[in-house]
């Protein structure tokens, strides 16, 4: 009985250890937040924050706490106040205002390199069945930057460099999960006097999606609240490049429950409005060099919302479904995760507008990034539509995209 007690109490203490450590793990090494914003913190009963002006006591239940010192704070972690766990470097922001926008824009990215989409079996010149790049590592998803040490930064070039190779094997630098590495393939000849690889690749996407917000004081835009991915591979597109320009909208195909409509568009023949800097999991960033081809209300400049201001309730979209109008559309936000800083989920919507649903069934691909006031503030902006409910979806933090969007210049 008594080893049994003595198990019990060891299983125990590991698993308070085990919790300790998971929680320690996940609070983060660096933070941005606005003047006047809570840290919020998952902690545990121990934990707590120190720096140089006070001791910021967080409590299991809360773990929030105000900084309105705009700059740059080093907060250390630390247990029962005597052991030191960590530093969070915090960036404090000037609170920001952002004229919403609403238009629906086109987007043009080029890549780093080529990405891997697809691989294939290639029939040689001798009528036999070949897979080149079969044992070499490279999987779809992965970029290839060089090809015998010569940088790569189209399909037309990598096309190029294998043709030059008149059959010799060809060194190879790629990407995979963020690691650079390399291999050797053999080049094969085809009947058509080519030479191949058996990979699939590409070097750009379009598309087109919403604008959500303008800063007059920077001059720089955030649209969709979601990154753009490759069709193919489902990754996070990683962009040398891009431009942002006027897009055509062609129809509307309105949306049902399981089958979600979209707004078709065209971005060919049109104008440059800026340039994109960064595709990220919460949208998409640069900066405006033609205003006046997003038709901006600039006497609709409004503060951003703290997370704390936003309410479950009312609130509106704005959008555009045809060419230049941008209209107010009625939503409700039915769910708010206030201490969501990982993913672009962080709010439940319903719209509840009859004539958007009458027009569009709910929310439709393309109006990713409309965005959303509430009480004469910017709130957020609207990411993913539900399949099996087109007028119900999530919303991201306004905060949150101007947060990536001070990280990206």
């Amino acid at each position: 009985m008594k080893k049994i007690f003595k198990k019990i109490i060891v299983l125990t203490f590991l698993l308070i250890i085990y919790m300790y450590v998971l929680v320690i793990h996940y609070i983060p090494d660096k933070i941005t937040i606005f003047e006047g914003e809570n840290i919020s913190l998952k902690t545990i009963f121990g934990i707590t924050l120190h720096s140089k002006d006070e001791t910021m006591e967080v409590s299991a239940n809360s773990g929030e706490k105000t900084i309105h010192k705009i700059g740059n704070e080093t907060l250390s972690v630390n247990l029962f106040n005597t052991i030191f766990l960590k530093n969070i470097d915090v960036s404090v922001l000037p609170k920001t205002t952002v004229i919403p926008v609403g238009s629906v824009a086109g987007v043009k990215l080029y890549t780093n390199g080529v990405l891997v989409v697809g691989m294939s079996e290639i029939e040689g010149e001798d009528r036999k069945i070949y897979k080149p790049y079969e044992n070499t590592g490279i999987e779809e998803g992965d970029t290839i930057v060089k090809i015998n040490d010569n940088l790569i930064n189209s399909t037309d070039e990598l096309i190029e460099k294998v043709n030059m190779s008149k059959g010799e094997e060809v060194e190879i630098e790629y990407i995979h999960d963020e690691e650079t590495k390399e291999c050797s393939i053999m080049p094969i000849k085809t009947s058509e006097e080519e030479y191949k690889l058996g990979l699939w690749v590409r070097d750009s996407a379009a598309g087109v999606g919403t604008v959500t917000f303008y800063e007059p004081a920077t001059q720089h835009f955030g649209a969709l609240g979601h990154g753009i991915t490759d069709i193919d591979t489902g990754d996070l597109l990683n962009i040398a490049s891009g431009e942002f320009v006027t897009a055509k909208v062609l129809d509307i195909k309105k949306g049902e429950d399981g089958n979600p409509g979209k707004i078709q568009g065209t971005v060919e023949d049109q104008k440059t409005i800026g340039e994109i800097t960064k595709n990220t999991e919460f949208g998409i960033y640069g900066k405006i060099e033609d205003l006046s081809s997003l038709n901006i209300d600039t006497s609709k400049e409004m503060e951003v919302a703290m997370r704390e201001e936003i309410q479950t309730g009312k609130a509106t979209i704005l959008c555009s479904l045809d060419n230049q109008t941008v209209k107010e559309y009625e939503i409700e936000i039915t769910k708010i995760y206030r201490d969501n800083n990982y993913n672009n989920k962080s709010m439940e919507i319903k719209v509840t507008d009859e004539e958007l649903i009458e027009r569009t069934g709910g929310i439709i691909q393309g109006m990713s990034g409309s965005p959303i006031i509430q009480n004469g503030k910017f709130v957020g902006a609207v990411t993913h539509v539900l399949v099996n409910s087109s007028t119900e979806g999530y919303a991201i933090f306004g905060d949150l995209m101007l947060k990536q969007s001070k990280e990206v210049h």
